[in-house]
């Protein structure tokens, strides 16, 4: 059986191929790269917040000036285009999530919200309405079929640009229908293409991670979110001492130092934040080092089940800047949740924060999945 570069048993004009395009260069050049490789593209462009207030922002996405400009990409590659109004769905799904965690004294990723509820998701469906065979993005990773069917997510080959980390919430359904042509090819080749395709978009600046928040002050969109909830609170010692106050938690993250406007003789990190009492925990470097990561809401994309999992050795990312490291997962029947023990504590894990989960610390290593960094005590996460 003959199969197209998509995977597929159909001749490329016979596959129907919808490209979300954020109105960036990557999203651009993959649905041009489609359209020349024959298949039948339809580009959608989700309009997700605010239209006005990101139309000349840099590092905006998915508002504003970037609808004009996946617009623009289309015509210029000659394929349909569509734009959905999902800002009722991200403020729900995303962006009002994204204020109550950090409410509750956690360090949200809402890229891996807007991935797992919005573009894999309510996308995809909108997708196969349209008569879809694939849904295709720009994200910089490679997805694999398997042997005996179903598809594996792996780290990019361009290291640099790795988005694995972000898309560990993807499940083994919506992987059989999703592609990532850029997965095997790096940043460099992208601009290239953007401008032998002759897009307008090719030297355009990459999106920043949190698309909604401008100039990264995300406090001042909780705040006007939840006006009610931000109160001022105690900055307090691990040994007990009260060194000052705070206008509100939501300035703080675990493993922060600067900005704590606090004098002890000694360089302090935050260690923890109890959102109940509004009290920001500081204390010395090593107190943040943590060698247990309690998973919440897992998402498991390996061939044996979760449940079995017993010491299985795996390799971990708790910070999106950071490279795999050594750990080992168990599934604990008691607490109902994967256990990850590191093999070299790591400092500054934060609840709200994902931990994902691949098979080695490789550089194109097989993402087996991930979840969300649950909040512990500060006993366990000193020494859990």
């Amino acid at each position: 059986m003959v199969m197209n570069s998509l995977d597929l048993p159909k001749a490329p004009e016979e596959t129907r191929v919808v490209v979300a395009m954020s109105g960036g260069v990557d999203s651009s050049v993959v649905a041009a790269l489609l359209k020349r490789e024959g298949y039948d593209v339809v580009g959608i462009t989700l309009q997700l917040y605010d239209h006005g207030a990101a139309t000349h922002r840099r590092g905006a996405c998915c508002a504003g000036q970037d609808i004009h400009d996946a617009r623009r990409a289309a015509e210029t590659i000659g394929i349909p285009h569509y734009v959905l109004d999902y800002e009722d769905r991200f403020r729900e799904a995303v962006i009002d999530r994204f204020a109550d965690s950090y409410l509750q004294g956690e360090t949200p990723i809402p890229c891996v919200e807007c991935n797992r509820s919005i573009k894999f998701r309510d996308l995809l469906s909108t997708a196969r309405d349209l008569g879809a065979d694939v849904l295709a993005t720009g994200h910089y990773v490679a997805s694999r079929a398997l042997p005996g069917g179903g598809r594996a997510l792996h780290r990019a080959l361009d290291p640099a640009r790795d988005q694995s980390y972000f898309l560990y919430a993807t499940t083994p359904e919506q992987l059989d229908i999703l592609r990532f042509p850029l997965g095997e090819r790096p940043k460099d080749e992208t601009r290239a293409l953007a401008k032998e395709f002759g897009l307008s978009v090719a030297d355009k600046p990459d999106s920043q991670d949190i698309c909604f928040v401008p100039q990264g002050r995300y406090q001042d969109v909780i705040a006007r979110l939840r006006p009610d909830a931000v109160r001022p609170g105690e900055i307090v010692h691990l040994d007990g001492r009260r060194l000052g106050r705070h206008d509100g938690i939501i300035g703080f993250t675990v493993g922060q130092r600067r900005g704590l406007n606090v004098a002890a003789g000694e360089p302090l990190y935050v260690v923890r934040l109890e959102p109940g009492e509004a009290r920001v925990v500081v204390g010395p470097r090593e107190a943040l080092a943590t060698s247990v990561v309690r998973l919440a809401d897992p998402n498991w994309l390996g061939d044996a089940a979760l449940e079995a999992a017993r010491d299985l050795p795996v390799a971990v990312r708790v910070r999106s800047t950071r490279e795999p490291r050594p750990a080992t997962l168990t599934w604990n029947p008691d607490t109902a949740c994967a256990e990850v023990a590191l093999a070299t504590p790591e400092d500054g894990v934060s609840p709200g924060q994902a931990c994902v989960i691949y098979a080695d610390d490789g550089p194109r290593a097989r993402v087996l999945g991930g979840g969300t960094i649950r909040r512990v005590e500060a006993e366990s996460l000193a020494a859990a």
